[in-house]
């Protein structure tokens, strides 16, 4: 009897860090997909690691088995999901806004081509810095400061697909070009990191009023994705930040 509890207390004390290796290994695969251009499927399998990402947690929680090992797990699997591979994208992004032909032609290539793409790798070293401060950040337990990585991940993975599926010239000419793409690149790393704080999706209780920021968010972001698809995720993204700074503002003028 002791044995077998023995057992399923080790069994269930590495269910969430397999989670987390799940979450790494779709990384992995994102990140190939991405080297090759596929971005459909990279954005799928970092979709996949982000959702891999949220369960670890809340078996380690359920089970009761948190751990400082599967912290640290946690934020070097994030590492890679929603932070190198956001980056590479953003890297083949602001290559590929050179021109097929100057790309294809490495004899071509200037200082602007050798240097500039690399720049997209910004967002790594943000992702990076705020992994880490995470971590050590007592505030950020119930609620966030800065924009979650993840949730960063999937507005730069989305913008590839944006401009392949948008149907709007518009968005989809900005996208490439380098200056919008350079200013995504740094207001990424620093949004990251911004002293903002951004209300957290986790619905703990049944109670409607104490979710109604919650339940609201999730019905216009449903909406956003039937309406928008791809766009959607980019504005998802956008109103997340937006809401939760309005939100603020309402917080502070009722104390």
């Amino acid at each position: 009897m002791y044995i077998n509890q023995t057992l399923k207390m080790n069994i269930k004390k590495h269910i969430p860090n397999i989670i987390t290796l799940i979450n790494l290994f779709c990384g992995c695969i994102a990140l190939v997909f991405a080297s090759q251009k596929q971005f459909e499927l990279a954005f799928i399998f970092v979709s996949l690691g982000i959702f891999f990402d949220f369960f670890d947690g809340f078996f380690a929680r359920m089970f009761k088995v948190q751990s400082e090992l599967g912290l640290q797990l946690d934020s070097l699997a994030d590492m890679v999901t929603s932070g190198v591979v956001p980056g590479y994208v953003m890297f083949q992004l602001i290559l590929n806004s050179f021109g097929s032909d100057k790309v294809n032609d490495v004899n071509s290539w200037d200082n602007s081509v050798m240097i500039m793409p690399f720049l997209g790798f910004i967002i790594t070293l943000g992702a990076c810095f705020r992994l880490a401060n995470f971590n050590i950040d007592t505030r950020q337990s119930d609620s966030f400061i800065g924009l979650p990585t993840p949730a960063n991940a999937l507005f730069i993975l989305s913008l590839p697909l944006v401009i392949q599926y948008s149907g709007i010239e518009f968005i989809s000419e900005s996208l490439q070009c380098i200056k919008v793409l350079l200013v995504i690149t740094l207001l990424s790393a620093y949004v990251m990191n911004a002293e903002i704080p951004l209300f957290s999706l986790k619905i703990k209780n049944f109670s409607f009023q104490k979710n109604a920021l919650q339940i609201f968010f999730l019905a216009v972001s449903v909406v956003f994705l039937l309406v928008f698809k791809y766009l959607g995720v980019p504005l998802i993204i956008l109103f997340y930040v937006l809401l939760s700074v309005v939100n603020n503002v309402f917080i502070k003028k009722e104390k």
